[in-house]
């Protein structure tokens, strides 16, 4: 029974997708219509359309730096350093355990920080 009522749910879902996509569809025509009138209106051409599309910087300034790889991070110095273990910390998110038992013995954050 559950199969059925997830069926008839599933084909009533698929029928309003088709029904947005062919409403989707059909705004297009007046948009690209204004599209057009206004590219004439002001002399723009498609070539210089795909050229404003292509660039990073679409205010004409200078172009922004490209942002690394997805995979790639960069490396942050290390600020916090145990002296007797070599255990180090960027200071950047949790602080590791070494570094909380140490204050909770009773040292100071500010004697690891590297110099």
């Amino acid at each position: 029974m559950a199969q059925s009522s997830y069926t008839t749910i599933k084909q009533k879902i698929e029928k309003e997708i088709l029904k947005l996509q062919k409403q989707a569809q059909a705004l297009r025509g007046p948009v690209i219509t204004s599209l057009i009138k206004t590219m004439r209106e002001y002399d723009i051409t498609p070539d210089d359309i795909a050229a404003a599309y292509a660039r990073k910087n679409t205010r004409g300034g200078a172009k922004k730096a490209a942002p690394a790889a997805a995979g790639a991070k960069r490396s942050v110095p290390v600020k916090y350093k145990h002296p007797e273990t070599g255990e180090s910390w960027t200071g950047r998110g949790k602080a590791p355990r070494w570094l909380t038992s140490a204050e909770a013995e009773g040292a100071s954050r500010d004697s690891f920080l590297v110099k």
